[in-house]
């Protein structure tokens, strides 16, 4: 069997893009948070959203 190329798959495939607006200084906000804790901006938001779920979820 030859072997496989590409990328390996993902244990949590990323299927779904979200597209938001937002204003200049907001953005600022999220790229300082991105500098700071060395993550994308994606990653920021997924962090942010997982903190408000388990604010509602108490």
């Amino acid at each position: 069997m030859a072997a496989r190329r590409g990328r390996p798959v993902s244990d949590n495939p990323k299927d779904y893009m979200l597209r938001v607006r937002m204003d200049q200084e907001t953005l600022r906000q999220l790229d300082e948070c991105c500098k700071a804790e060395q993550l994308s901006r994606s990653e920021i938001v997924r962090k942010g959203i997982a903190e408000q779920y388990g604010r509602i979820k108490k």
